[in-house]
């Protein structure tokens, strides 16, 4: 008999352990900007996806960290980027309305994006999302993924066959294995120029935001003095010249606290020139030491705070009581400009976005998310740090490549936020939130093609994760003349994503350009140039001229790779696709030229590896 207990207990035991093990297709570590669209895409195709955040906000920097004023994209909104701006549209009453602050064109109350991220994930049934959750450790075993968290006072144990870190500094790749880099890249390593001499652990700064309320003319909101306050600290605070614009130096107080106005007479103060930001490298440290040193990060800001309604005399504004659930009312964790940055199957670096089509690996053509805006770094509060004139680097808008997600030598991991694998400089513009955003999605489609094919992320192929980011209303290529709306997007996406129509870079103000184009004409020897790497024996064909293509010298071409095509068939294909073509002899528009090239030849089809080089 009292063996039959002990038997009973130890089988009881071993069940509430099988119990205690969650299952799921895809775990996502981090509810963040990144975290929280993966987990959507991911269940949007029918995947199995479990969220774990930390706090109990989604959004991350969005929302938990209170940058709710979006930088870049304005005119290039991607994907669930394009749909969570749409919600805001349709809560404030339309673009008009969250165009209140001179640094963006959308700015919202941090907790309307937490309320309308909740709302997303909500609705989708396969996703599950667990808050005031924190992972504990990592394992991969038997090709799957052992993960143990602690739901509240709760230890649990998930198990995934893909994960993706979404953290805010890269922890769980640290955690897993993945090799990384962490502060300024040495130009010698990554060919540019622009970089440092010497490699360093030297990060941007951060900033712990404040959300400021306008109580009224009357009210003295203004805070207990803050131990260590400095005015000094603050003087140049009212300095308002843009460096990109090249303005002269000018002081204007009420322009610097415009710059950051939410709707509801609300205020984010997130301001680098003797403002909030704060120099602290917490990577690798634990999460004592973090904790303890953001105490005075989170200081530094009320110090600001203080000044602002002291010295500039805005008492009236005080710290929203409507948004944040902390002590202090300041937001729940800091804006982390950087992060770890993965060694990756590949590495994003300046002379990619500056001059993609001239690069040995063709990057461009494995791009999975877009961004306009010009490379920014903040660097004021430390002046250790070595001097790059960021103003002069002038580039394009850009694409990232797939295999910045992918890192080396570890099976079943995708990484996004900010700790893709690029370079320093170029993490400058790839850590903005509608970037991050993109990434986190192109994430979300790349685990569920893993566990749909039973693929490991580095076997899959480029074009079949493009294809589902068009589908979602993606961008693959940043061209800012050929919207999602437009009835060619998706042909003229794919074709530019093949390199045989190339964009035109423009390098313009804080929203970076990519022209594609469409109505233009091409001359018919740039086809031919465009088309040789996939048609090597176009090398040795000298019969196109200068004169723009026309629909004959477009067949004639083909003819050449071994494509036959009836002209009479051409010109109906075309008019079906609602371009109206007067004969054979008519020039030829990029945008018809796309339609045939993807009627006729397939170039997208065909495969390439992930550096973007044709198999």
């Amino acid at each position: 008999m009292k063996y039959i207990q002990l038997l009973i207990l130890l089988l009881n035991s071993l069940l509430m352990t099988a119990q205690s093990v969650y299952k799921t297709d895809v775990l996502i570590i981090g509810g963040g900007a990144s975290g929280t669209m993966a987990g959507i895409q991911c269940a949007r195709l029918g995947v199995n996806t479990v969220i774990v955040e930390e706090t109990n906000w989604l959004g991350g920097m969005l929302t938990a960290a209170g940058v709710s004023a979006i930088d870049g994209n304005h005119r290039l909104p991607a994907g669930l980027w394009g749909e969570f701006r749409k919600q805001l549209y349709d809560y404030y009453g339309g673009a008009d309305s969250v165009e209140t602050g001179w640094v963006s064109n959308t700015l919202f109350e941090p907790h309307t994006g937490n309320e309308l991220l909740q709302k997303m994930t909500a609705a989708e049934k396969a996703l599950q999302v667990w808050l005031n959750t924190k992972w504990l450790s990592v394992k991969r075993d038997q090709q799957q993924w052992t993960v143990t968290v602690m739901q509240g006072n709760k230890q649990r144990t998930i198990t995934a066959a893909i994960l993706i870190d979404a953290t805010e500094l890269g922890d769980v790749a640290a955690a897993a294995g993945a090799g990384y880099r962490i502060g300024m890249d040495s130009r010698h390593d990554t060919g540019e120029e622009q970089a440092p001499e010497q490699a360093n652990n030297i990060i941007q700064d951060l900033t712990y935001v404040a959300v400021l309320k306008d109580y009224g003319p009357k009210a003295d909101k203004t805070i207990p003095k803050p131990a260590g306050y400095d005015a000094g600290k603050f003087a140049c605070s009212c300095d308002v010249s843009d460096p990109a614009s090249f303005d002269s130096p000018k002081n204007n107080c009420y322009r610097m606290m415009q710059y950051g106005r939410l709707p509801h007479n609300k205020y984010m103060i997130n301001w680098p020139k003797c403002g909030n930001d704060y120099y602290l490298n917490l990577i690798e440290k634990t999460p004592t030491q973090r904790e303890q040193a953001l105490k005075e990060a989170r200081l530094h800001t009320l110090r600001f705070v203080y000044y602002l309604q002291t010295v500039l005399g805005y008492k009236n504004l005080g710290l929203a009581d409507d948004e944040f659930t902390t002590p202090d009312k300041l937001p729940m964790i800091p804006y982390h400009r950087e992060s770890r940055r993965i060694k990756g199957l590949v590495t994003f670096t300046l002379p990619h976005v500056a001059t993609p089509y001239e690069t040995a690996n063709p990057l461009y053509r494995t791009g999975i998310a877009v961004g306009d805006y010009t490379i920014d770094h903040h660097h004021l509060k430390n002046t250790a740090a070595p001097a790059i004139d960021f103003v002069k680097i002038k580039v394009p808008s850009y694409n990232v490549p797939m295999g910045s997600l992918i890192p080396q030598g570890i099976d079943g991991l995708i990484v996004a936020e900010k700790s893709i694998s690029v370079s320093n400089i170029v993490n400058g513009a790839t850590r903005l939130q509608p970037v991050v955003m993109q990434l986190g999605q192109a994430a979300g489609v790349m685990a569920a093609l893993c566990v749909q094919q039973k693929l490991q992320p580095a076997q899959l192929p480029v074009r079949a994760v493009q294809e589902q980011i068009l589908k979602a209303n993606g961008y693959i290529m940043p061209f800012i003349d050929v919207p999602v709306t437009d009835k060619h997007f998706a042909i003229i996406q794919k074709i530019g994503a093949t390199g045989i129509l190339k964009g035109t870079g423009v390098p313009y103000m804080w929203a970076n350009q990519t022209w594609f184009y469409p109505e233009q004409p091409m001359p018919a020897y740039e086809l031919v140039k465009g088309l040789r790497s996939y048609y090597p024996q176009l090398n040795t064909y000298w019969a196109a001229s200068g004169n723009m293509c026309t629909l004959t010298e477009f067949v004639n071409i083909a003819k050449q790779t071994g494509i036959v095509i009836s002209e009479p068939q051409a010109i109906s294909d075309l008019q079906s696709a609602g371009i109206q073509s007067a004969g054979a002899a008519d020039q030829l528009s990029r945008r018809a030229i796309a339609i045939l090239l993807t009627q006729y030849l397939h170039p997208f089809e065909q495969t390439i590896t992930i550096s973007g080089s044709l198999k």
